[in-house]
């Protein structure tokens, strides 16, 4: 059992880190500090990480071992848990968002019923009397005794309680929004759904059993467990996909034009001055394709004075007699116009006395999109592929 909370605890983990590397403000603090939704979300995933990683066994005999007080690990990993159910409310409550103070209030108000909560657990246990070391199954093994009997059901009932408003305010929600955002909200209420009957029903249940004379120890012991750690993910995941989906899409269209503006690149790095990037092993690819706008364009400033229209309507007309679109025709023109000027800059030859003085469509348009298309028709010309054997290169 260690094993699977301690997986669920590693993916719990690694959302919240992927969620809180953020590109920096302009004074290099991590944006994600200053956004309270960012911080909520990332502070309920690693609750549940810890809370995972302190229910495993494992934990729970190394904890009970280091304070010396047999089963201490179980008020430690309940009002873990009542500070996660805490922080999931919190969550909801800026998801939500509203009027700064009304948010503030609502926040205020979840803190002041979970706090005495877990200070309700750990008083709770310091009262019972609970010498057994238990490991996996001390729900069902103190059910009958006296304070643990009453700590056990009140962080039941403390979870219940987020779980069943989480599903009630998603469901609500949902019927009001579209897109990922309403995907997200049907994966939590699929989460805390699952965590309501897969893990605090069989949670009740083993422990009713055993105030009536009965053994279900087993949906305690073995059920619920792998139950709690699916539900968390899947409620995570609820919480994360409407963020991390748009800016990983952005991320993959990034690092796609970055690999796409290699034919351009390669071909008018050398009189390019734009600085050249800092050193790291870590870089977004939207700021990759940042610079390399930054510094193509700096490039083809430098190559100006070597456009010669000559070339361009030459390429031109040829374009337009095997049957390009007009748009198309223009764009290998100017690529063939590009080619001829980065081949008399690397041999080092003087600029042109007249040089063109019509703008390259790829500086006409905002984004990569012009630069992506000019980076394609140098790859489709005859002239790239002896500029790829060793023409431009040679310099």
């Amino acid at each position: 059992m260690s094993l699977v909370v301690y997986l669920a605890a590693g993916a719990l983990a690694l959302s919240a880190a992927v969620l809180f590397r953020r590109p920096r403000t302009a004074d290099g603090r991590p944006s994600a500090l200053r956004n309270p939704l960012t911080v909520s979300t990332c502070v309920a995933i690693a609750l549940g990480a810890v809370v995972f990683v302190c229910s495993a066994p494992m934990t729970l005999a190394a904890v009970n071992d280091l304070t010396g007080i047999p089963n201490f690990g179980a008020p430690l990993t309940y009002g873990l848990l009542s500070a996660y159910s805490c922080s999931l409310l919190i969550l909801l409550i800026n998801w939500r968002g509203g009027s700064r103070e009304r948010v503030r209030r609502l926040v205020l108000r979840a803190i002041a019923v979970y706090g005495p909560l877990i200070v309700a657990v750990v008083v709770l246990f310091a009262l019972a009397d609970a010498r057994v070391e238990r490991l996996t199954d001390l729900d069902t093994y103190y059910a009958d005794t006296p304070f643990m009997r009453e700590m056990i059901v009140l962080y039941l009932l403390g979870h219940t309680a987020v779980m069943v408003a989480m599903c009630v305010v998603c469901v609500r929600w949902g019927r009001e929004v579209t897109g990922l955002l309403r995907t997200g909200l049907w994966l939590i209420v699929a989460g805390a759904l699952l965590d309501l009957v897969g893990f605090q029903l069989t949670k009740y249940t083993a422990v009713v059993a055993r105030w009536t004379g009965h053994d279900l120890d087993f949906l305690s012991t073995t059920v619920a467990p792998p139950m709690a750690s699916l539900a968390a993910l899947i409620c995570s995941a609820g919480f994360v996909l409407p963020r991390l989906l748009p800016a990983a899409v952005g991320h993959w269209r990034g690092l796609r034009d970055y690999r796409r503006l290699d034919p351009l690149w390669l071909r008018v790095e050398f009189v390019s001055t734009a600085p050249k990037p800092p050193a790291s092993w870590w870089q977004l690819p939207g700021e990759r394709l940042h610079r390399r706008e930054v510094a193509i364009h700096d490039a083809l400033l430098a190559l100006a004075p070597y456009f010669d229209d000559r070339v361009r309507e030459r390429a031109l007309s040829a374009a337009l007699d095997d049957g390009r679109s007009a748009h198309e025709a223009r764009i290998d023109a100017e690529a063939a116009m590009l080619l001829a000027a980065a081949h008399r800059a690397a041999a080092r030859e003087e600029p042109l006395r007249t040089p063109s003085t019509s703008r390259l469509h790829a500086t006409e348009v905002a984004g990569t999109g012009g630069l992506v298309e000019l980076a394609q028709a140098l790859g489709r010309t005859a002239a790239a592929a002896t500029v790829r054997e060793g023409t431009v290169r040679s310099f």
